[in-house]
């Protein structure tokens, strides 16, 4: 039996001669948190319109539970919850009722699910749409989203407008969806959010899928900064096609994909001092790929 929930394979958009997303190739298994990075106009969001099949593909095919997202849409979304990034919601009504309306429309929706998640994210429910702030509207929306039990949970941008602390319980919810086997897929600007939740990130850069990595192996990763005081010792074999080395004058930078013990023992008759070691962390990954870009991005969560 299959693992995977989502599948896609050189999916292609393009918009006229633009190039919105370009032979992406992605599986994401069942029970994961997959989290999409990129800044505006990556192709991320139209990811996850093709995934809805709300835009056809210009090559390539994608799959969810081995359903074809553009010719099988309406079974698919029985499989989905979705929040845009740019929910819309009827102003004219009360919080509640907008709850109760949604709820109808799923049979796996439950209305008492939308008040507790309502209620966890400090919103009043009893107050007209068209008054609330984005901040609260984008709460209602997911409460909407999150009250039923689909496999599959695909947020776009959850966290936008939020202030510091209910984004940490939008994660929370996250984290008990993956808990009761559901997959979910989220975009987000607060890398934290990314690195502190997610199972593999997904970068993209200009249309491309150009990095892929599990958050566990991620954390592995280190840097080690020195001022150099000599020339290295020469480097074991089994640590050649491993580590990155950059020389800079006095200083030097060493940057390791796994365990740090190999390192350090070689570096231990190395004439090095002012040692100093830190994780490489989802900002140095993004960088790689971002960087002119990267201003966009937040590193903490901003009110």
């Amino acid at each position: 039996m299959s693992t995977i929930l989502v599948q896609a394979k050189s999916l292609t958009k393009k918009f006229g001669d633009f190039t919105a997303l370009d032979r992406c190739s992605l599986e994401i298994q069942k029970g994961e948190v997959f989290g999409l990075l990129g800044p505006n106009g990556a192709g991320k969001s139209t990811f996850l319109r093709l995934l809805l099949g709300f835009l056809k593909p210009t090559a390539g095919t994608a799959e969810i539970g081995g359903l074809d997202c553009l010719h099988q849409r309406v079974e698919v979304h029985k499989m989905v919850s979705y929040l845009p990034g740019d929910a819309r919601l009827f102003r004219m009504m009360r919080a509640r009722k907008m709850l109760e309306i949604f709820c109808g429309f799923r049979e796996d929706a439950s209305f008492e699910k939308a008040v507790e998640i309502s209620d966890r994210l400090e919103l009043d429910l009893s107050r007209w749409v068209g008054l609330m702030s984005t901040g609260m509207r984008q709460k209602l929306a997911l409460a909407i989203t999150l009250c039923s039990k689909t496999p599959l949970v695909i947020l776009d941008e959850p966290t936008a407008n939020l202030d510091p602390t209910v984004r940490g319980r939008v994660m929370e919810l996250v984290n008990e969806a993956k808990a009761a086997g559901r997959t979910v897929i989220f975009s987000s600007h607060v890398l934290p959010e990314i690195e502190d939740t997610c199972d593999r990130v997904g970068i993209l850069r200009a249309g491309e899928l150009v990095h892929l990595e599990s958050i566990s192996c991620l954390k592995k990763q280190h840097r080690i900064l020195a001022n150099l005081n000599g020339d290295l010792p020469e480097l074991p074999e089994g640590l050649r096609e491993s580590i990155v080395i950059k020389q800079d004058g006095g200083s030097v930078q060493i940057e390791t994909p796994g365990e740090l013990s190999a390192v350090l023992r070689w570096l231990s008759d190395a004439p090095i001092s002012d040692v100093y070691i830190q994780p490489v962390g989802l900002r140095a990954v993004y960088d790689r790929f971002h960087h002119k870009s990267s201003v966009s991005m937040q590193t903490e969560s901003i009110v």
